[in-house]
């Protein structure tokens, strides 16, 4: 397909650097604050999977103290609140912890849209998403299923949307789910610290044709 190998890619770099430009001021100040509110880096490391499987560090903002175990997803720590900093806490409402991806999208490693990138332990998800061809497109900084429910899925539901949205790629489905994105974001829909699997009958009976 033209768009997914070609204009995809091509809008999701232009795209990242003009971000990357217009956000410079909210960067700054984001490090700052990161900076007086606890020790530790500024941004934090995790391994992901990519496209095909392969395995890339993704970049975010550090929203957690410099003794929260690694490679474990949040809502797999006993008490996750209590690993989370004050500007952290207001980061992951906001999703402005997710701003370094930006980077990841202009190495090559990431579109814009696409299935969120697993954890490289996250052995269940991965293997729900080989059943529907998720895991062979670009991870991205949002996707369908982050705007059906994002920590609210349990994992078949999450890797069932990921598959719709991998079979109906286009110029529209990518415009409609950075809209609905940034719906979602204003209204923190779907943020749920320590939990998931909240919405199993909504969310599986959302179609992409549906919206």
């Amino acid at each position: 397909m033209i768009y997914q190998k070609y204009i995809k890619r091509l809008l999701g770099f232009l795209l990242a650097t003009i971000g990357m430009i217009l956000l410079s001021p909210v960067f700054l100040v984001l490090i700052l604050c990161i900076k007086l509110d606890s020790p530790g880096p500024i941004l934090f490391k995790q391994r992901r999977i990519g496209k095909d499987k392969s395995e890339f560090y993704i970049l975010k903002f550090r929203t957690m103290k410099i003794d929260t175990p690694k490679d474990t997803p949040t809502h797999l720590l006993e008490n996750p609140e209590s690993y989370i900093t004050r500007v952290g806490k207001f980061m992951r409402k906001t999703s402005l912890d997710e701003l370094p991806q930006i980077i990841n999208i202009l190495k090559g490693e990431m579109s814009i849209i696409g299935p969120r990138p697993a954890l490289w332990n996250q052995y269940d998800l991965i293997a729900e998403r080989d059943k529907y061809g998720a895991n062979n497109v670009y991870p991205g900084l949002t996707g369908w299923a982050q705007v059906n429910g994002r920590d609210e899925l349990p994992i078949e539901v999450k890797a069932k949307l990921d598959g719709d949205y991998v079979r109906k790629i286009s110029f529209w489905v990518d415009f409609k789910c950075f809209f609905l994105t940034l719906i979602s974001v204003v209204k923190s829909d779907g943020v749920v610290e320590g939990g998931t699997g909240a919405k199993r009958e909504l969310a599986s009976t959302k179609e992409i044709n549906s919206k």
